[in-house]
């Protein structure tokens, strides 16, 4: 008799832990990249194809949830750019652009010589088409993920990396074409001229190593700048959100904590709506500045 009573007990006690309210778990799904959709508690399933087996790789190619948002980030852009060409196509050479053409204008100018020629210098309007789609497809990454349903493509640490790493080609191949060959080597095999030549491997020697981290550690940076900023104001959002399942035995305490939650996820948000804007804009800057300083490295 008693047996049964221990067990009964125990048994609720794990139905009570069960149908408790996990707010880790909770977070952890929402941050995380997922093979479906969730829009106001509607899932939507993505289509999941076998893995192509490459030797001894196996490379899927399934859509998930980040890689729909960053299609979408994709078509954002093509519609924005295509867009504003198609305006000033139709515009006469005495026109002014006005509305969504005139604030994208502003932005390409500022962009062009604020960032662009500002940074990089001689040449530097060629790059200009690569740091605005920088700049816009991040920006519309980090958008969506504010909207009911959206994700952040932009809090993937292999999303970002992705970006870091094509940011990390252009400036290497931009190095390389400004200074040829043997001013490319002198980037990373330095040694001030006029030392003794004992001097000088010594410098190479110490130098060396120093300098190819160098090269390395600056997409890295840019990497998890972008994720880590991306990824805490999401966390942070749903954690206030969260409390309010915590207290939800507790009604008069889940009504004040519910409104003082809601109220400062409101105003970060809101916050978090300059951050992404932010974010994109010291992305596309500091490629910008490191293409200037290995086109100029001497």
């Amino acid at each position: 008799m008693t047996d049964t009573i221990v067990d009964g007990g125990g048994a609720a006690q794990e139905g009570v832990a069960e149908e408790s309210f996990d707010l880790g778990a909770m977070l952890m799904g929402k941050v995380s990249d997922s093979p479906y959709i969730d829009i106001g508690g509607f899932r939507i399933d993505l289509p999941q194809w076998d893995p192509i087996q490459v030797g001894a790789i196996a490379l899927d190619f399934s859509p998930t949830k980040n890689v729909v948002f960053m299609i979408l980030a994709g078509v954002l852009c093509l519609v924005t750019f295509l867009t504003v060409a198609r305006t000033f196509r139709r515009m006469h050479a005495d026109d002014a652009p006005t509305g969504f053409a005139n604030m994208v204008e502003a932005l390409v100018l500022f962009f062009r010589d604020q960032v662009v020629r500002a940074n990089i210098g001689r040449g530097a309007d060629g790059y200009t088409p690569f740091i605005l789609t920088l700049f816009f497809f991040i920006l519309y990454m980090n958008l969506l993920g504010l909207v009911p349903g959206g994700a952040s493509a932009s809090a993937s640490l292999s999303v970002t990396a992705a970006l870091a790493l094509v940011a990390f080609v252009v400036v290497e191949v931009s190095g390389f074409r400004a200074l040829g060959p043997r001013g490319y080597a002198r980037t990373i095999f330095y040694a001030p001229p006029g030392l003794h030549p004992v001097g000088s491997a010594i410098i190479l020697l110490i130098m060396t190593p120093v300098e190819a981290l160098g090269k390395l550690t600056k997409p890295f940076a840019l990497a998890i700048r972008l994720f880590a900023n991306m990824t805490a104001g999401k966390i942070l959002i749903l954690a206030l959100l969260g409390l309010t399942f915590l207290f939800a035995d507790m009604v008069a305490i889940q009504i004040g904590v519910a409104g003082a939650a809601i109220g400062v996820a409101a105003a970060i948000t809101l916050l978090k709506v300059f951050i992404s804007f932010l974010q994109a804009f010291i992305f596309a800057m500091l490629t910008a500045v490191f293409i200037g300083l290995i086109r100029h490295a001497h």
